[in-house]
């Protein structure tokens, strides 16, 4: 029987009525009967659940409010039901047979050479297949789809390394047939650098210790290729990847497929190693390319893209904040408080709830903010910084305040001014790769806010 952990943002008040619950991202209300607290209690506990609650529990995973726990599912599919899809360009063989040797022989290997200088010679226990002219990595991977024969595709980047055979465990969450995507957790492979330090606990590619549901404009919105399991049916179905996109071509994958009502699953009990560029400079242009795919995404995908989504209020509050008025700010947040408790004011508790969701979304909208000043919008922060004393102590109070929380909850082996000029560097070169892609298309919908 499986068992689910609640979301990190799980909140249960009880009551003679029934019992309210907020939780999820977005967040979303909930309204139990005092029957289902039973059920409630279980999962807060990661105890097993009975299928008399099944209504219950598709409610609360349908919203990302419970997560179902790797270890406690079991699957009817097989390591011979999965063709492993490698692209490679040049890459080092070493790595690249380092990586195969950790992979069984009960399951197929294909192996892309996407016309690397040197042809790649056989790899035992893979098979390789030649595209003459470097088509880029959606190419590659399309050209494995007609090759694979199996239920199950798991695509893997030549520069990540397996611990062990605990990937096969992805399997499990297949045995919902609504899940067509299960993405591990991609951490950082350690090392002694500055640059292996920093990425151990920011790398671009590593999506948090906390499980998810994929949603656009969540804390999970999309999940990279890198390490990716998916049905092969859906890849056929969906017409695979855009080869027009050289960056972003997994995540337009994922949206697609969301669009197309496919669950899409983060789940990082099992962990991919990748292997971090080998230098500053090449972090930076790492960066920089990954920036450059928000404008080509944002035109197929309008919105999803944005560097802020916002609720109208928070961003008054906020402003008022940044202009040098926090007491209007306080009195906007504390309006918006008294207006949502009017809108659920049909909820048990409604005064507390109103504080509650308000003040975690405020918070929350002012850490979205910051990232899009560092971020997408640094050209015009360092106008205002380089002309407005008041403009430098907003910049400043951007860059410093979030990464000095994030140093002090995560405790990274960098100091913390190395940790926040790499972290500046770091928002700088994805908003430089933005403003590239921007100009390129010529839409600005990756730089606009979403207000809600």
């Amino acid at each position: 029987m499986i068992r689910y952990q609640v979301d990190s943002s799980w909140w249960r008040r009880a009551n003679s009525e029934g019992d309210t619950v907020v939780a999820g991202s977005p967040l979303k209300i909930f309204r139990f009967s005092s029957a289902a607290r039973s059920v409630l209690e279980a999962l807060e506990n990661q105890k097993e659940v009975s299928n008399s609650s099944t209504s219950t529990i598709q409610r609360l995973l349908a919203a990302g409010a419970v997560h179902p726990i790797l270890d406690s599912m079991e699957t009817s599919l097989k390591p011979s039901d999965v063709t492993v899809v490698i692209p490679v360009h040049n890459e080092d063989e070493l790595q690249l047979n380092a990586l195969i040797s950790r992979l069984s022989s009960t399951h197929e290997v294909l192996i892309i050479d996407d016309g690397s200088t040197t042809p790649l010679a056989d790899i035992n226990g893979a098979r390789v297949i030649r595209r003459e002219v470097a088509g880029g990595p959606a190419a590659a991977r399309n050209t494995a789809i007609d090759f694979v024969t199996t239920s199950i595709t798991f695509f893997l980047d030549a520069d990540t390394s397996l611990v062990d055979d605990s990937w096969t465990n992805l399997l499990a969450h297949f045995e919902d047939s609504s899940v067509g995507v299960v993405a591990p957790r991609i951490a950082s492979e350690p090392g002694t650098t500055l640059l292996h330090r920093y990425e151990t606990s920011e790398s671009s590619l590593d999506l948090g210790s906390e499980p998810a549901r994929i949603r656009k404009n969540s804390r999970v919105s999309y999940v990279p290729t890198a390490a990716l399991m998916i049905r092969t049916d859906l890849l056929r179905e969906h017409r695979g990847f855009d080869e027009s996109l050289r960056y972003g071509e997994d995540v337009d994958l994922v949206w697609r497929l969301l669009e197309a009502d496919v669950v899409c699953r983060y789940e990082p009990a099992t962990v991919v190693r990748h292997s971090p560029r080998a230098s500053l400079l090449d972090a930076w242009k790492q960066r920089v390319s990954y920036g450059s795919a928000a404008a080509p995404l944002n035109q197929r995908h309008p919105g999803a893209a944005t560097p802020l989504r916002i609720n109208r209020w928070s961003a008054l509050a906020w402003s008022a904040f940044a202009i040098g008025h926090p007491l209007i700010g306080l009195t906007i947040g504390a309006g918006s408080t008294v207006a949502l408790e009017r809108k659920i004011s049909s909820q048990p508790d409604s005064r507390i709830l109103a504080l509650r969701l308000a003040g975690r979304g405020n918070i929350h909208a002012g850490r979205m903010i910051a990232q899009a000043i560092t971020r997408t919008w640094w050209p015009f922060a360092l106008v205002l910084a380089l002309f407005s004393r008041r403009g430098r102590r907003v910049a400043f109070a951007a860059i410093v305040l979030p990464s000095l929380t994030k140093w002090f909850a995560t405790k990274p082996k960098v100091d913390p001014v190395s940790y926040c000029a790499l972290k500046l560097a770091d928002d700088v070169a994805y908003g430089t790769g933005v403003w590239k892609g921007v100009i390129a298309t010529r839409d600005l919908g990756a730089l606009a806010p979403k207000f809600d």
